[in-house]
């Protein structure tokens, strides 16, 4: 059995359910507010943990979870010993250094022998300890952005992602102290354990979902005086798909996986090159090849991915 920690709640828990449906490994009925503990899903050798997720790093760094979904923040916080496998493209967000904005505090050097508020002591710690300044962390477990206003502390550690929250409480920034990132993690033990493969099919079905979402599918007709020109335009990272129609005048099928942010563009010189009945197409999933040594933390995309897919939708 192979056991995945998620978010029960709070800002990551909609992105991970949707990204693991998206992924083929839907997890039944675990929706927002639920105090369902354990999950099930689609196959039958793995199970969901719904854990907070300032305890996911402990529940993957022990074992009790073989996978979890969890930010670096938190991972930095606990200390945990874990592999990141896959930077995910949801929760991106930052630890800062905040004070009001009356406050005469307004650099570093200025916080010296004052008193900091934060869920993240260890972190705050480090950071400060770094940078030579002497501060009193108080640990808090919520509200962290009122301490200032009450007089518990001169400051506070916490995390933001837009902005508004310290905007909302009449905070202003003074210095950023860690940016965090949401990662599927796992394990060290379990990944490499040869009876739990399955982690390595999880890693891929992910990889494909969030590869998927960066790229788009177009199909096109392009008669045979313009291929040469429509072959010159196409940003494809493996070259198209070219298959001759069956037409009275010779034409061709084109397909191609692009950039999604080149889509705009890139259908106005197809069509202005002759190209027509252009179809562009989401795509569900990207299922990656991996070269024998590319190492299996690794992260990146080649070329020949996107060759192998495009050869297996069209021989």
């Amino acid at each position: 059995m192979i056991y995945i920690a998620i978010p029960n709640k709070g800002r990551l828990h909609e992105p991970t359910l949707s990204m693991f449906k998206d992924a083929g490994l839907p997890v039944q009925g675990a929706g927002n507010g639920s105090r369902q503990l354990i999950a099930k899903t689609s196959d039958p050798d793995i199970t969901f943990i719904l854990a907070r997720a300032a305890d996911i790093p402990l529940f993957v760094a022990e074992g009790t979870a073989d996978i979890g979904v969890t930010g670096l923040d938190l991972i930095a916080e606990r200390g945990a010993d874990l592999d990141v496998m896959t930077e995910l493209d949801y929760g991106k967000a930052s630890l800062v250094l905040a004070v009001p904005n009356a406050s005469p505090i307004r650099e570093l050097k200025d916080l010296e022998g004052k008193r900091v508020a934060t869920e993240f002591p260890a972190v705050t710690r480090r950071f400060f300890e770094e940078n030579r300044i002497n501060v009193d962390v108080i640990e808090v477990s919520g509200a962290c952005e009122m301490t200032p206003h009450i007089g518990v502390a001169d400051a506070i550690v916490d995390i933001t992602s837009s902005g508004t929250t310290l905007l909302i409480n009449q905070l202003r920034q003074v210095a950023p102290v860690f940016d965090s990132r949401v990662c599927l993690v796992a394990n060290r033990k379990s990944i490499s354990d040869p009876e739990k493969k399955k982690i390595h099919d999880v890693r891929t079905a992910i990889e494909s979902v969030l590869c998927a979402k960066k790229k788009r599918y177009i199909m096109m007709n392009v008669p045979g005086e313009s291929l040469e020109e429509v072959e010159k335009i196409i940003p494809g990272l493996a070259g198209p798909t070219i298959m001759e129609v069956q037409s009275d005048r010779k034409m061709y099928a084109v397909h191609v996986v692009v950039d999604a942010d080149e889509i705009f563009t890139l259908v106005g010189k197809l069509r202005k090159a002759g190209a027509n009945g252009i179809l562009v197409l989401p795509i569900e999933r990207l299922i990656p090849w991996w070269a024998p040594e590319m190492s299996a933390a690794s992260g990146s995309w080649s070329v020949s991915c996107i060759r192998i897919v495009i050869g297996q939708l069209h021989p």
